[in-house]
């Protein structure tokens, strides 16, 4: 894992790298406000976050369409509060025409009615709940829902004879918008939950409710609990006996996020999950950017939250083309309805009527390659939507 001193020092890069202007061409300036968790509960994300921004300005530079392009990289520590704070600073001060961020999905609900308000496109990478986007049209999405990476894994079940399994997750939105779209869609396919699991959101004992899953005899464990729980969770699942008796683990893919899956170890071997991206997908495109994160990350893998900062920054630079620079909000999001292009995670678009992404789910397995753990792709469901969008949002 990154070091606290690579970190700073990784800050202090892009810092250099994306915030420089000529005094002189200020008028032409396109200022994008970008607000991360640099510090906090949620700091492992914000140094995703800050790699993939230096890995975008080396390779891409700060002009677009002729115009200066200025990240303003500011520290909301994943609080709702000071996230709002910073956009409001960002609108009013310096007067940015995006912004950008936004982890986890607090602070990006925050921010929401300010970008409506100002009329400014907010580029969200963090916030996996499906309202977000309704709560203002001028939100768009690079990362995923819940719905949209659970459904599948929910279908991938059934269709490979799994049909009795307990629901595990944190009791918490993200947690039971999880839990309501895998039981949705496995109940519709003939499926049967045997037992539903809510823990506290900051449990680390997971003993009690192990053996509460255990006790209720399914064929599987379906989890979710933020990646930097999945530790704690996987570890208590072996060392519950349930793996060895039988009880396979299944989830979304936060439960073996990339970052971390060396330090956790043999209990992670044969975890089953479902998400939009993995280090080791096979594309020349991935390969490259996997190495370059790498490299200026000073070692640091890339994981889902890596790759939707990249393409939020392709995204704007893209839009920032199609308007000929021109930085008007409504300009900007009319350019990025529709957007579809190749992602180091494969073909994304994004939907002109709801403004989220669709991206195709892959299911992967860890495995060892290479002496190293890896989420091993080996099924996919293309071109998935939000399956909770079923109305266009407005």
């Amino acid at each position: 894992m990154i070091s606290r001193q690579q970190f700073l020092r990784l800050l202090a890069t892009v810092s250099v790298l994306t915030a420089l202007s000529d005094p002189a061409s200020a008028q032409e300036t396109v200022k994008i406000g970008f607000s991360a968790p640099l510090t906090g509960a949620f700091s492992e994300n914000g140094k995703q976050m800050v790699a993939a921004l230096k890995i975008f300005a080396g390779q891409r530079g700060s002009v677009v369409a002729g115009r200066k392009i200025e990240v303003l990289l500011r520290d909301d520590a994943g609080v709702p509060d000071q996230a709002k704070r910073i956009a409001q600073e960002f609108v009013v001060q310096s007067k940015v025409a995006l912004l950008a961020g936004y982890n986890p999905t607090p602070a990006a609900l925050a921010v929401a009615p300010l970008s409506a308000e100002a009329k400014i496109p907010q580029v969200v990478v963090g916030s996996s709940a499906s309202v977000t986007t309704q709560r203002s049209p001028y939100v768009v999405r690079t990362f995923s829902t819940q719905a949209q990476i659970t459904v599948p894994m929910a279908q991938w079940m059934l269709k490979n004879g799994i049909k009795r399994v307990v629901t595990f997750v944190s009791d918490y939105a993200p947690g039971l918008e999880t839990e309501k779209a895998f039981v949705e869609a496995f109940r519709a396919g003939g499926g049967e939950i045997v037992e539903s699991v809510r823990v506290p959101l900051q449990a680390l004992d997971f003993a009690p409710s192990l053996q509460r899953a255990r006790d209720a005899g399914p064929e599987a464990i379906f989890a979710w609990v933020p990646g930097g729980l999945a530790g704690s969770f996987v570890r208590q699942y072996a060392e519950r006996g349930l793996q060895s008796s039988g009880i396979r683990l299944f989830g979304t893919g936060d439960i073996t996020d990339d970052d971390v899956l060396n330090q956790l170890g043999e209990p992670m071997l044969g975890i089953t999950t479902a998400l939009q991206y993995s280090a080791a997908h096979d594309s020349e495109m991935n390969k490259a950017f996997v190495a370059g994160f790498e490299r200026v990350g000073g070692g640091l893998r890339p994981d889902h939250v890596g790759v939707a900062v990249y393409d939020a920054m392709h995204l704007i630079y893209a839009a920032l083309e199609k308007t000929g620079g021109n930085p008007d909000g409504a300009a900007l999001l009319a350019a990025m309805k529709g957007m579809a292009w190749e992602s180091p995670r494969g073909p994304i678009a994004i939907d002109p009527e709801t403004r989220d992404i669709i991206q195709d789910v892959y299911i992967r397995r860890v495995e060892r390659r290479d002496g190293q753990l890896y989420n091993i792709e080996f099924d996919k469901y293309p071109a998935v939507k939000d399956p909770f969008k079923a109305v266009p949002a407005k």
